[in-house]
């Protein structure tokens, strides 16, 4: 990531796209996931419903390493895992240019992105060579392709604007040739840095606009600054969408293509944040809730994987964070969402086998709500406890059972 001159702030928001989950069904497909050493074979062991493909040996550069010569190893073991295990929603990052087709050498080389790999192909006949075989190879079996990973921060693109919409409208044309069936979804951008989005974002979306909206889905990362919550998390997601209302973005689905918490860095105003304990099972479903409540249908956790510093809560077999999203998956998957109320004391209610449940939670601290009409209170660790108490104070996550 890299910061940048500060650029105004939007205008009063308009009303955001994407229409309201209200009244839908929760797909697994929430419940994304990157899982690093899915080309090797490792998968979750607790259930997703969907999985992005980044930081898995898969990018362009990894794969074709010279003009028309493509090594398919790692791409084919990690759509073979994920069918293996039951995801057939996979998604695609085609990003990552390779030095040899590279019009800024210099670019990239660090965050896993090679030498070269944030540049523009310096003709895109190679890009259009790229996603043809890819598309080809991999019909029907992966369902959604992204062209670029956070095209607003220069650690991953250098490209204009305009470059980045010219791949887009490229690969648009090309994978719908080829698979009709398969999504486009936006390159995502980063919110976190708010001046690198807001330099980089509008204009990149004028410009998909004057190439006729060449998407299926719109992309964003609501990374908050290390130190901070859901609650900023949800502020500069709502950011993203007012930019995309005042873009005039069709009515389109939102994904966060990447969500975590105590991200470190750049520079001593991101120190590390480590998030454990309860804490972290309920920031962790927090962010899935947080989705419906904003409308946005897709969230991909970054990431399963061993413990690490880079980012604040961990997620993998047997964490706090783990057991969290299994149990979360148990209590909404399959039920109709109805809707959330309130501001620090959040209720959502969600209907499953002709059962209304409440999830509810305080949005900072602890907060009292009221039981009435419940009997049973249950944790994100899958403990079920009876209610004694008119009140119950609570951080929450908590699902209360009538």
């Amino acid at each position: 990531m890299a910061s940048s001159v500060i650029a105004a702030a939007p205008a009063q928001a308009a009303p955001a796209p994407a229409k309201s989950l209200a009244g839908t069904t929760v797909d697994r497909t929430l419940f994304g996931m990157h899982v690093l050493g899915v080309q090797g074979g490792t998968w979750p062991s607790i259930p997703i419903g969907s999985l992005r493909l980044w930081d898995s040996g898969t990018t362009w550069s990894q794969v074709e390493k010279k003009r028309g010569v493509f090594d398919w190893t790692a791409l084919d073991t990690a759509v073979a895992t994920a069918q293996k295990n039951g995801v057939n929603d996979i998604l695609m990052v085609m990003a990552g240019t390779p030095a040899w087709a590279s019009s800024d050498p210099s670019s990239g080389g660090v965050a896993g992105v090679e030498p070269g790999g944030a540049g523009a192909p310096s003709d895109l006949a190679y890009w259009d060579e790229w996603v043809t075989a890819l598309a080809t190879r991999y019909k029907g079996k992966i369902t959604s392709y992204q062209p670029w990973n956070e095209a607003n921060l220069s650690t991953f693109s250098t490209m204009t604007p305009a470059q980045m919409a010219d791949l887009t409208k490229h690969a648009y044309d090309i994978v719908k040739k080829i698979d009709p069936k398969a999504l486009i979804v936006a390159p995502s951008t980063g919110t976190r840095l708010k001046p690198a989005f807001l330099r980089f974002y509008p204009k990149f979306l004028a410009e998909l606009k004057a190439r006729n909206w060449p998407v299926d889905v719109f992309s964003a990362h609501t990374y908050p600054a290390s130190l901070g919550t859901p609650v900023e998390s949800a502020v500069l997601a709502r950011l993203w969408k007012s930019v995309l209302a005042q873009a005039g973005a069709p009515d389109l689905p939102l994904w966060d293509t990447e969500a975590n918490f105590g991200l470190k860095g750049p520079g001593n105003a991101n120190p590390d944040q480590d998030i454990n304990g309860p804490q972290a099972g309920q920031w962790a479903a927090r962010a899935y809730l947080d989705a419906l409540r904003l409308n946005v249908s897709r969230v991909y956790w970054y990431a399963w994987a061993p413990d690490g510093d880079l980012l604040g809560i961990q997620m993998n077999k047997g964490s706090v964070a783990s057991k969290a999203l299994a149990t979360l998956q148990d209590w909404i998957v399959g039920a109709t969402y109805k809707g959330c109320v309130g501001a620090n004391r959040v209720k959502c209610t969600f209907v499953k086998d002709g059962v209304k449940n409440k999830i509810v939670w305080s949005e900072r601290g602890t907060a009292a709500f009221v039981t009435r009409g419940f009997t049973q209170a249950c944790d994100l660790n899958g403990a079920c406890a009876p209610i004694t108490k008119k009140k119950l104070r609570l951080a929450g996550p908590v699902l209360l059972k009538p």
